[in-house]
């Protein structure tokens, strides 16, 4: 994007990958900032790939731009384009005056076509967007409310991540609408704002869940599984599972720590964004025992099958939860 920013463009741009939000991002910017809006019907150009093949690509490829410097040729689901054996030789000599954008959405190009990426590298950029993982959502985060003039707290911004997960669509609608609510002389997200703008109550969700977990905290757990229990679209056992598996898996790693006592080593050694965040599994250190932990995990695991009908004829979920977070905690 900062190539992009300063009109450094290639001939061809393959994008193709499992996250569609950093293709479309890309896409869009090509779409919206390289013609004036008056050469657009001119020189810019949308295909599908399940409506042409690569012939047709490679001759609209090879034509002049008619009123601007460039022309721009976005194919969509290029996926679907048969034979890429004419694009594969236009790879090797593109026009320069062409922009082809390829989008390859939800999977990347056949590994066995070396000379085909080959001839991408060689003339163009090929870009792969890849899911983002769940630790890494914090950080995108905080980095997409700080480029808008935004900052949030740490509570919020885990409330936000374990509430919409790494659908990156989904997750940048979902703080553009909580930047929209923001007024102009306090731009800072708080939990109260999260809960108003998402629906995540700040008081009962995983993030305050696994806190009383990890603090042993019996009464404050029983609460939550209660509020959950009465509000099962709040939360569910198939978000909770993953968060607990996560938290007490690297718990057991933290037991092995050369420098256990220490929050910088213990940050360290579980590769976490910063100290601070070691600050739970120097807690549940103290307060669960490494051969607990273990329990705990084959507990997650007994859980996690049954609540997919393995041994399970008919307990439903929110009993199954109860039962954990009892076996958990006692």
């Amino acid at each position: 994007m900062s190539e992009l920013k300063t009109r450094h463009f290639h001939p061809v741009y393959y994008l193709m990958g499992d996250e569609p939000y950093y293709i479309d991002l890309i896409s869009n910017w090509l779409a919206d900032n390289v013609l004036q809006p008056e050469g657009r019907d001119f020189d810019q150009t949308v295909l599908f790939g399940s409506d042409v093949n690569a012939s047709q690509i490679v001759d609209a490829a090879k034509r002049y731009p008619m009123m601007s410097e460039y022309q721009v040729i976005i194919v969509k689901e290029a996926q679907n384009v048969k034979n890429t054996e004419p694009l594969e030789k236009y790879f090797k000599s593109p026009m320069p005056s062409t922009i082809l954008v390829m989008c390859h959405k939800n999977g990347t190009i056949d590994g066995r076509k070396k000379e085909y990426v080959k001839a991408i590298q060689q003339n163009g950029v090929l870009f792969e967007s890849k899911k983002l993982r769940d630790r890494d959502l914090p950080a995108f985060i905080e980095g997409f409310l700080a480029a808008k003039n935004a900052s949030i707290d740490a509570k919020s911004t885990q409330l936000i991540a374990d509430a919409v997960g790494a659908d990156l669509s989904r997750l940048v609608g979902e703080l553009d609408k909580v930047l929209l609510s923001l007024p102009e002389n306090n731009r800072r997200v708080t939990p109260q704002v999260v809960q108003d703008q998402i629906g995540v109550s700040k008081d009962f969700n995983g993030f305050e869940l696994r806190d009383a977990i990890v603090n042993r905290n019996v009464f404050k757990a029983n609460q939550i599984m209660k509020y959950f229990d009465e509000n099962p679209k709040a939360g569910s056992i198939y978000s909770f599972l993953p968060l607990l598996f996560n938290y007490f898996q690297n718990l057991m790693l933290a037991h092995y720590c050369p420098q256990k006592n220490s929050q910088d080593g213990v940050a360290q050694w579980l590769d976490l964004r910063s100290p601070w965040a070691a600050k739970d599994y120097m807690t549940g250190m103290r307060n669960y025992t490494g051969m607990k932990v273990l329990q705990i995990i084959s507990k997650i695991r007994e859980i996690d099958a049954k609540s997919k009908g393995l041994d399970n004829p008919n307990t439903p979920s929110g009993e199954l939860m109860k039962e954990l977070i009892f076996f958990i905690l006692h």
